[in-house]
């Protein structure tokens, strides 16, 4: 089956609502950004599909357009363009300093993370075909950029998402396969804070439609504006923690699938804006119940719509190259781990334990006590990320790992059939996840291929700012440390 590449046509990129995975490999792939910031402003067709937006933005009245880009830890950056001066703007980019792709923030001892001011600027152009209208308001609308290191001409090695646009690209061209996924993120809706503990909009009671109902309203302005905005929403429920609602987004190329995720939050932070309530992707708010974890399913098809991951005979249902691949991420379980669990909060969901969180390196059959859970035949669920991860490059390094597995042939072993909990209370042995931000930290330091899918400044940006984050939370004095301490005698 011949399979088109995506360079941008804005036409060519919708995928049918409600579509099946036959609808999005049949859809074009979506191609490496232009190698240089040249080429890119020159590209092919491009003059024209400016032009069309243009006429679109007359025709529709848009008055304001965001150009954003994605930093390393998954927030949405860039600059905001009256409408007017959009066909200039897409047309040879916008200017900002390094420091964005790590929010502009400053460490510990006042420098910024990454890159001094004294720096140069990044020039991020548009990928115009993610240009989209707003649905909460209807005069703005957004696009996605790519961006370039004006020094050299050549793509900003600390920009996540064209970096996974490359990774993807390598790893279907090496394999001959196509690469879906699909995501849950979990939320948990809180009544905006004022004084004291956060507070869920419901109550932990998991599957009761009863609090699904209670955010009625939350979720159907969720739903509405995601689907205008292209996001193909399947399943959801009201899980076990305050608040806490899972929506399930269908299987999808990989570099959409985190610009999905990517929208998914901007639209859940604007429902919470008109009803005044706090979504948050903070993995742990609350002790004691769940946390919100952000699981990734994968398959792998072949050019007859196969999935190569499944075989009715295999351990698990599983191919050959399924068991490969899940062997990758197994062998680089610690330094995944820091990439999906990247905030000092991620950790408390491996000590709270009795809430299934994927705390051993480990795999099986419908086993949600492991790390890896085989859902279906030839479908993966990687359960080691929560809801703070950057997606574009959890799913680098996904990538990255599992090509390692195919390539090394790594067995994973025969998949375990207990329960995690249980086999540790009766003497067996399982590796544990890292213990800590910084534990994890160095796993991935220690990963020479994992640290592949970040290349150049961009594990460089990421490693400086979570060590900072770390070294932050190690210097600080918290509540808990009060209420323990401050009476004891010496």
């Amino acid at each position: 089956m011949a399979v088109a590449v995506d360079g941008g046509d804005p036409s060519a990129t919708a995928i049918p609502l409600g579509g099946t995975v036959e609808t999005v490999i049949t859809s074009p792939r979506i191609a490496p950004a232009p190698a240089t910031l040249e080429e890119a402003r020159n590209a092919p067709g491009r003059r024209e599909q400016i032009e069309q937006i243009t006429r679109r933005i007359e025709e529709q009245g848009i008055k304001y357009v965001f150009f954003q880009q994605v930093s390393v830890t998954g927030r949405v950056m860039g600059k905001g363009v009256v409408s007017t001066f959009f066909p200039q703007v897409a047309e040879k980019g916008y200017q900002l300093v390094y420091g964005a792709t790590a929010n502009l923030f400053t460490d510990r001892q006042g420098n910024y993370i990454g890159f001094g001011p004294e720096e140069s600027e990044l020039a991020a152009v548009a990928d115009l075909g993610t240009f989209a209208v707003l649905p909460w308001d209807e005069r703005v609308a957004r696009v996605y950029c790519d961006c370039y290191d004006t020094e050299t001409g050549e793509l900003l090695d600390a920009d996540c998402r064209q970096n996974l646009k490359r990774v993807a690209h390598e790893f279907e061209l090496e394999l001959g396969y196509q690469f879906l996924i699909g995501i849950e993120p979990e939320t948990m809706w809180l009544k905006r804070p004022v004084d004291g503990e956060p507070e869920g909009v419901t109550k932990p009671y998991c599957y009761h439609i009863h609090q699904f109902e209670e955010l009625r309203p939350v979720l159907l302005d969720v739903v509405d504006w995601g689907q205008r905005l292209g996001l193909d929403m399947s399943y959801g429920d009201h899980e076990d923690a305050p608040g806490q609602l899972e929506l399930n987004f269908r299987f999808d190329r990989p570099v959409r699938t985190a610009d999905n995720l990517t929208t998914y939050r901007q639209v859940a932070a604007a429902v919470g804006r008109k009803h005044g309530v706090l979504p948050t992707w903070m993995p742990k708010p609350f002790t004691g119940v769940s946390a919100n974890g952000h699981h990734h399913h994968f398959t792998l098809v072949d050019e007859d719509d196969v999935n190569v991951f499944q075989d009715p005979d295999g351990p698990a249902q599983l191919s050959e190259i399924a068991r490969h691949f899940l062997g990758g991420m197994l062998e680089h379980f610690g330094a995944l781990m820091c990439i999906g669990n990247p905030t000092v909060n991620s950790y408390c969901r491996m000590w709270d334990t009795g809430f299934w969180a994927p705390i051993y390196k480990n795999w099986g059959w419908q086993n949600r006590t492991t790390t890896v859970r085989v859902a279906t035949g030839g479908r993966f669920e990687y359960r080691g990320v929560d809801s703070s991860c950057n997606p574009y490059m959890t799913t680098a390094a996904l990538l990255q790992a599992g090509l390692d597995g195919v390539r090394r042939k790594l067995d994973p072993g025969p998949p375990q059939q207990g329960n995690t909990y249980e086999l540790l209370q009766q003497g067996v042995q399982i590796e544990r996840v890292p213990e800590s931000l910084g534990a994890a930290l160095n796993a991935l330091a220690a990963d020479e291929l994992i640290r592949s899918a970040l290349p150049g400044r961009l594990y460089k940006v990421f490693d400086w700012y979570k060590r900072d984050e770390w070294e932050r939370y190690l210097a600080a004095v918290t509540d808990w440390e009060r209420s323990e301490y401050l009476e004891v005698l010496p």
